[in-house]
């Protein structure tokens, strides 16, 4: 069909965005911007989909598809389109220059440039009877012309011909730019619609010999509508379709009702007389004179009023849709729009014993009755067949209803899917439900939980598995303290005869320890943690002592009393780190606390700290090196304490 509509006014954008519909059914997404939609027509021959763009001066040409093959730049604007019966020549109507383009379809290549002699227009085009039809004029004096492609402006005849629309019978004519639309079932026909007022007129022409004859004439007077968006010839019927609700016939010249659609705001109307309607949020497919949707593509927000502008393909595989979302729309791509789609519910359990009998219901139905003795496949799916199992098919009562009864061999999820296959007059369908099957527990350890370890010990971990079904494997994960470093597997496998498997860490830090079993048919799964912990490794020493000596039992390192000490301390090294330094002094017989400081490591790990001279001599103190899980910067080891260094001053 080519139609034309006031919807042109929204501003449109061809993207990548998939189209959501109604339980099954694709749809694929342009890739191409327009800021401003001038018109939109479908090339059946060439199975080409044009778009004028209005703010940018030019026509794009995309595939079925949607995707751009071919545009046409630099028209400074585009008001509206439409295609020769033939389908291999595009007109464009041009209102900022007062033009209207003949273009090649094939190659968007300017075949001729007519100039019409008006300042408001040309604004809507369409085809019909050899002739391009434009609107054109202000409200309070709207009119059409033609483009005669036949005629040869050399020949000293204008191709051009104004003021078109006949007076005789219609009072005034119309006084608005009028949409316009023809029909290739109805050759010679021209429906006209006039826009400007709510009280808007509409007339069917005759235009097959020339000059334009009234067929039907409405001289709005609010009978049949209130202001027209969107008007189309129907197919069959002496009618037309105005925004995209009311049927309004004609006879012995005049307009009456015909019937209606639920409310919409525009429409397309195919060859075989399918209907499709624009909404607010979606594009619905009707039989002709139908009151419930062949079927209902969902295509954006309700919010985004005045919805969507639709065309058919000329052979009805599909139907392209303009859709607003705030100041731009989206070209969607909308597939199978002859079939109906099922409506399919299943309902499961929500949980169930393994290996008792479990019953599913459901309900499928269509607004085209399916056909008697119709069956559903079913398939359930389960640890042991990932890839599903099929059931055997269930019959479909005669309202629609049907069950089915299992008993799941497997625990766990399981997942119950129901499928229609579809035919000539439905899309496929399929729904499913999920099951929490139950499942055995089975018993799995970790030693080593709680144990304390010098830094750098090789520590072996054990896990034990008790009872399962197939799967005797288990997973052993190691998950140092620290954020620089991640949960890693370190071993993988089956246990042994004894249900046992174990791996190594080497502990250099706190680590958690982590077994899984993943269950299986008739396991559930289990996961138990082992934390361990690792201290430092720290050792110390004296700088600038004269010698090592003991005393009593104990070696000192020997200061004379006015030598400063340096006690120097290498610790494992973490960004951040401090090591306390604790200093006790003997006194009578008891070692007393001194002081504690905490001091910085350099990344090498180490720290030296100078201590002033005692400055008399017969002074023994102790000194030792600390890291503080916490307090010493960061958590990822254990409190661990160095050994105490003895020091003695001297004369």
């Amino acid at each position: 069909m080519r139609s034309t509509s006031v919807a042109t006014s929204l501003a449109v954008l061809f993207s990548s965005a998939a189209l959501s519909v109604v339980a099954a059914g694709t749809a694929s997404a342009a890739t191409a911007t327009v800021t401003g939609a001038g018109g939109l027509v479908v090339d059946g021959p060439l199975q080409r989909v044009f778009v004028g763009d209005a703010g940018n001066g030019r026509i794009l040409g995309t595939d079925y598809s949607g995707g751009v093959v071919d545009s046409h730049t630099g028209l400074g604007s585009v008001s509206d389109l439409a295609l020769s019966d033939d389908g291999t020549t595009l007109y464009a109507a041009l209102p900022n220059t007062h033009q209207i383009l003949a273009l090649d379809a094939a190659t968007l290549d300017v075949k001729a440039t007519y100039a019409i002699p008006t300042d408001t227009g040309p604004r809507h085009l369409a085809f019909a009877g050899g002739k391009a039809w434009f609107s054109y004029g202000d409200q309070w004096d709207g009119d059409i012309g033609s483009v005669d492609p036949a005629v040869d402006p050399a020949s000293g005849t204008d191709p051009v011909a104004m003021a078109q629309f006949p007076t005789e019978g219609t009072s005034s004519g119309i006084w608005g730019q009028a949409l316009l639309d023809t029909d290739p079932t109805r050759p010679g026909l021209l429906a006209v619609g006039e826009t400007g007022i709510s009280t808007d007129s509409m007339a069917v022409l005759d235009v097959s010999e020339g000059a334009a004859k009234v067929t039907g004439w409405y001289d709005g007077d609010y009978t049949l509508n209130d202001g027209i968006r969107d008007i189309d010839l129907v197919p069959g019927a002496d009618q037309v379709l105005v925004n995209g609700t009311d049927r309004d016939g004609w006879a012995d010249g005049r307009f009456g009702k015909a019937g209606a659609y639920p409310t919409g705001w525009s429409a397309d109307v195919a060859a075989d007389g399918l209907v499709a309607q624009a909404g607010a949020g979606k594009v619905a497919v009707y039989r002709p004179n139908a009151t419930k949707p062949l079927r209902t593509y969902a295509v954006g927000s309700s919010a985004d009023w005045p919805g969507s502008t639709v065309r058919w393909a000329p052979d009805s595989s599909r139907i392209f849709a303009l859709v607003p979302s705030g100041s731009t729309s989206t070209l969607k791509v909308l597939t199978q729009p002859t079939l109906n789609v099922p409506t399919l519910t299943v309902n499961a359990p929500i949980s169930a014993t393994r290996a008792k009998k479990l019953t599913a219901t459901g309900k499928i139905s269509a607004t085209v009755p399916l056909a008697a003795g119709t069956r559903l496949a079913v398939t359930r799916t389960d640890v042991e067949s990932p890839s599903g199992k099929a059931l055997p098919s269930v019959a479909v009562r005669a309202d629609g209803t049907y069950s089915f009864s299992d008993t799941p061999p497997a625990g766990g999820t399981v997942t119950y899917k129901v499928s229609y296959a579809g035919d000539a007059a439905h899309t496929a369908v399929s729904a499913s439900d999920k099951v929490a099957v139950s499942r055995a527990s089975t018993s799995l350890s970790l030693n080593n939980n709680g144990k304390l370890y010098d830094y750098g010990t090789d520590v072996k971990f054990t896990a034990h598995l008790g009872t399962s079904y197939k799967n005797r494997s288990v997973k052993i994960y190691a998950d140092p303290f620290g954020g620089d470093k991640g949960k890693k597997l370190i071993k993988t496998g089956k246990v042994d005869s004894h249900g046992n498997i174990a791996a190594w860490v080497d502990m250099t830090r706190d680590t958690s320890v982590s077994a899984v079993f993943d269950g299986d048919a008739r396991y559930a799964p289990k996961t138990v943690k082992a934390t361990a912990y690792a201290r430092v490794r720290i050792s110390t020493s004296f700088s600038k002592y004269y010698k090592t000596a003991k005393i009593g039992s104990t070696s000192y390192y020997w200061f004379h009393k006015n030598t400063g000490p340096v006690f120097n301390t290498t610790m494992t090294y973490y960004p951040g780190r401090s090591h306390r330094l604790d200093l006790e002094i003997y006194y009578q017989g008891k070692w007393y606390s001194g002081d504690s400081e905490y001091f910085r490591l350099g990344t090498s790990g180490k720290s030296s700290v100078q201590f002033d001279a005692a400055g008399e001599s017969g002074i023994r103190a102790r000194m030792r090196s600390v890291y503080v899980n916490g307090t010493s910067g960061d958590t990822v080891n254990s409190t661990t304490y160095g050994a105490w260094k003895y020091l003695y001053f001297s004369n």
